[in-house]
């Protein structure tokens, strides 16, 4: 008898890009990402209408490298802007297809994943499915209380690599998910923070609240906020986009990229020196924040993203935090690993998909 793996494909659509993999059981045998072009995308007014251009690519893409699709088991993809849900996986079905293209939360290529996926899952008769979607919002009731009633606080967050990256910790440790107490900080090109407790993400510090980081601003002075949103210079839209793309490291020094600000530091510039350990100092100070939500009963502080890369910024928030709890670095985004292992969690029964239900 011959082994037949379980063989995932895996789907992940950025604004200028398609990521794509296979994974046999939990090993990639390949990963890809394939670029698209501003004149590509050009030709398409709406995100829903790069649908079949983007299918066509990831089957072209699997005809290529000589991957029968009679072969792939199952299909997972990156959740796209659904209302909000828990964690874990859905299956995709006709509901949430429905909710992406009609009525998403905003409009974003991540839309586009679960959609792809269940028209290539639909032609193969095999499932479909989306895990821990951007949307994933467990807080308890006490943590979305804001001081304005007409504001109320939401997870949104870089949950697929926080949680994965609290799953990866558990099963070193040899305990169950569920049983520790976890504060994870992703530290990319926005940064937030999640407490992970009985299995849910039970409180979270968002990019908009939080530290600042290589291109966001994060939380800033409320009164200094008004002021510059109401001035002539700025609308909604500038004032979102001086916030999200040219606060944090960018503002400061023209680049995202920190490996240019710790060179910086290292050539002796003070003020690199000083915004960079600034950026730990926040990101430590919203670690402790989360922290006393369960009176400091922390198993583990997990520090992951891109960022974790930087042992001169790790350094600086492991002096000022290790006081709380142990600290494990594991660096990277981790996305694709995230999903397909998600799958195969589902795909061996370890775990059950939910069922999607459209709000509109």
């Amino acid at each position: 008898m011959i082994f037949m793996p379980i063989r995932i494909l895996v789907l992940n659509p950025g604004s200028t890009s398609t990521k794509m993999a296979i994974y046999d059981e939990k090993k990639p045998l390949f990963v890809e990402s394939i670029e698209h072009t501003r004149e590509e995308l050009s030709q398409f007014p709406e995100i829903n209408d790069q649908y079949s251009m983007r299918k066509e690519t990831i089957l072209a893409q699997l005809k290529a490298r000589n991957i029968p699709l009679d072969s792939i088991t199952a299909i997972v993809a990156r959740g796209g802007l659904l209302p909000p849900v828990k964690s874990g996986a859905y299956q995709v079905n006709e509901d949430m297809v429905h909710q992406l293209k009609y009525h998403p939360q905003n409009e974003h290529a991540s839309n586009l994943g679960a959609i792809i996926a269940h028209g290539i899952a639909q032609e193969l008769g095999i499932g479909a499915y989306v895990y821990d979607s951007v949307t994933v919002d467990e807080l308890e009731p006490i943590a979305r209380i804001t001081g304005l009633p007409e504001m109320e606080r939401k997870g949104m967050g870089h949950n697929l690599n926080m949680r994965a990256s609290a799953i990866k910790y558990a099963e070193e440790l040899g305990k169950p998910y569920k049983e520790l107490c976890l504060l994870v900080a992703h530290l990319g090109g926005g940064i937030t923070l999640s407490l992970h407790q009985d299995g849910r993400m039970i409180d979270m510090i968002s990019d908009d609240e939080g530290p600042f980081s290589p291109e966001r601003a994060g939380g800033l002075p409320g009164f200094q906020v008004i002021k510059m949103a109401t001035s002539p210079e700025y609308d909604y839209k500038k004032m979102m986009k001086k916030v999200r793309r040219y606060g944090g490291l960018m503002g400061y020094f023209g680049t995202t990229d920190a490996r240019e600000v710790e060179k910086m530091v290292k050539a002796g510039d003070k003020k690199a020196a000083l915004v960079y350990e600034a950026l730990a100092h926040n990101v430590a100070k919203n670690i402790g924040k989360l922290a006393v939500v369960v009176a400091g009963k922390i198993d583990a502080i997990i520090l992951t993203g891109g960022l974790a890369h930087s042992a001169m910024l790790i350094n600086w928030i492991k002096e000022r935090v290790d006081f709380i709890a142990p600290v494990r670095v594991i660096p990277g985004e981790n996305e694709m690993d995230a999903l397909a292992l998600g799958a195969w969690r589902v795909i061996k029964g370890m775990e059950r998909a939910r069922e999607f239900v459209r709000t509109d």
